[in-house]
């Protein structure tokens, strides 16, 4: 196994970060919201509140507007990525802002392949959890012109094709799978691939 780092931070998107109608549909990172501990599920992630609220993210099969795939129940990404990014788009991509649930602190950029073994996360209480079939988030041209901060009114164009094509191969983050009983992590535990 090969340590990459602690988790930073965890959340739960509440509801679609794309909002209005095409052509003028836009990415809105609002509905993303921080919390201290996840509960990952067969078909997705459950976050907690600091006050023990349960926030059924818009990915797990249990949410009224759910956008279950079977495929994207949890998301990650590493900061890395992130320094990444914002050297590419500004310093309005802050941690988090792509939408993943599991966001890994860690100063090298992760590729499709360094991730097929899957992740291992260790929990505070000495817990093992393993992610696997990770696979490529594609980005989705909204959060393309929210990085570029394309003019709403505008035509894609070159420009934005170009920033799909840097976001793609996980530099946006990936989709990862967890199978067996439900499991906690928290900010902090630690994480390896393998």
């Amino acid at each position: 196994m090969q340590p990459i780092g602690q988790i930073l931070r965890l959340q739960v998107q509440r509801s679609s970060l794309k909002v209005g109608q095409a052509p003028r549909r836009r990415y809105d990172p609002a509905p993303l919201c921080a919390v201290p501990r996840l509960t990952l599920e067969d078909g997705g992630v459950v976050g907690w509140s600091e006050q023990g609220e349960r926030l059924d993210d818009v990915h797990h099969p249990s949410h009224p507007a759910s956008k279950h795939r079977g495929d994207n129940g949890v998301s990650l990404c590493f900061t890395a990525h992130y320094e990444a990014m914002r050297d590419r788009f500004g310093a309005h991509l802050v941690d988090g802002l792509a939408a993943e649930n599991i966001l890994i602190g860690t100063d090298q950029l992760y590729g499709e392949h360094d991730l097929a073994a899957g992740l291992l996360i260790e929990t505070a209480d000495g817990e093992r959890v393993r992610l696997g079939d990770v696979t490529v988030a594609t980005p989705c041209v909204e959060f393309a012109r929210f990085s570029l901060r394309f003019p709403e009114d505008a035509r894609p164009d070159r420009t934005v094709a170009d920033a799909l094509a840097f976001l793609n191969d996980g530099m946006r983050g990936y989709y990862a799978s967890y199978r067996g009983a439900p499991a906690q992590i928290q900010v902090g535990d630690r994480v390896w691939i393998g």
